[in-house]
C-alpha cells in the first residue's frame, strides 16, 4: 500500500507548485509581464513542478525581461538587462524550462485525455504494438504523451524565434524544430526514465499498488520526473544555446 505520509506529502507538494505558480501569475498581472509574452506562460508553468525554486528564480531573474526594462533598456541602446545581468547558466537555465514548459502542458494535457478518452491508448498501440495490460496501456500513452509534448514544445519554441528573427511562418517553423526537437527528446527521456522507476519500481514491486493520473501521488511523481526532465534536457540546451541554434533568454 502506499504509504500515508507519501499520499499527504504528494497533496501538499501539489498546493505548493499551485500557489507557487498563482504568486507569479498574480505579479505578471500586476504590470510586470515579459518582453517575450511566451514566457508569461513559461513562467507559472514551471512554477508547478519548480515550486519556490522557480517563483525565487522568476523573481532574480525573470523581472529583468518585462516588457518596461527591455523598452528602457532599448530606448537607451542598452543591452537588455536580461542578457546583461543574467549568468550563462542561469540562460541555460531559462532555455531549459523554456521547452520543459512546452512539455510539461503536453504531457498534463496527454494524461488527462487518456483518462477521459480510453480509446486514446489503442489509437497509439495499446493491445496491437503494447501488450493487453497495465504495463502496455502505459508505454501507449506515453507514445501519446510525446506527441502532444512535441507539440507544445515547438509551438513555444516557434513563438520565441520567429519575432525574435523575423521570420516568416515556414522558416519560424522549421527554426523551432531545429532549436527544441533534441531538447524536447531530452526531457521527455528524463521524465520518462524517473516514471518507469515510479511506475514498475516504486509502484509495483515496493507499494504493490499501481499508480494513475487521477490520483495525487501520480502528479507528484510527475512533479519529480519534470525535475528529472530538466536535469538531462540542461547539457542539451547549453549546446543549442552556445551553437547558436537556440536564443539566449
Amino acid at each position: 500500500m502506499i504509504p500515508n505520509w507519501f499520499s499527504q506529502l504528494s497533496v501538499a507538494m501539489l498546493l505548493l507548485g499551485g500557489l507557487s505558480s498563482l504568486v507569479i501569475v498574480v505579479d505578471l498581472l500586476r504590470g510586470h509581464r515579459q518582453h517575450m509574452w511566451i514566457m508569461n506562460v513559461v513562467w507559472p508553468v514551471t512554477a508547478l513542478f519548480g515550486t519556490v525554486i522557480a517563483v525565487w528564480g522568476y523573481f532574480r531573474w525573470g523581472r529583468l525581461a518585462t516588457r518596461e526594462k527591455m523598452m528602457a533598456a532599448k530606448a537607451r541602446e542598452q543591452t537588455p538587462p536580461n542578457l546583461a545581468r543574467t549568468p550563462f547558466t542561469v540562460m541555460v537555465g531559462k532555455g531549459t524550462t523554456h521547452c520543459g514548459s512546452g512539455c510539461t502542458l503536453g504531457d498534463v494535457t496527454a494524461e488527462f485525455l487518456a483518462v477521459g478518452l480510453p480509446a486514446i491508448a489503442v489509437w497509439f498501440g495499446w493491445k496491437t504494438l503494447f501488450a493487453d495490460d497495465e504495463t502496455g496501456k502505459i508505454f501507449a500513452v506515453w507514445i501519446f504523451d510525446y506527441v502532444l509534448a512535441f507539440i507544445f514544445g515547438i509551438a513555444f519554441q516557434y513563438f520565441t524565434i520567429k519575432p525574435m528573427r523575423n521570420l516568416n511562418p515556414m522558416d519560424g517553423l522549421i527554426q523551432a524544430i531545429k532549436a527544441d526537437a533534441l531538447s524536447l527528446t531530452a526531457w521527455q527521456v528524463g521524465m520518462y526514465g524517473f516514471m518507469a522507476v515510479a511506475h514498475f519500481i516504486l509502484a509495483a514491486r515496493v507499494w504493490e499498488h499501481p499508480i494513475n493520473p487521477t490520483m495525487p501521488e501520480f502528479w507528484f511523481l510527475m512533479q519529480i520526473a519534470m525535475i528529472f526532465g530538466f536535469i538531462t534536457s540542461y547539457p542539451v540546451n547549453w549546446w543549442l544555446i552556445r551553437a547558436g541554434i537556440k536564443e539566449k533568454m
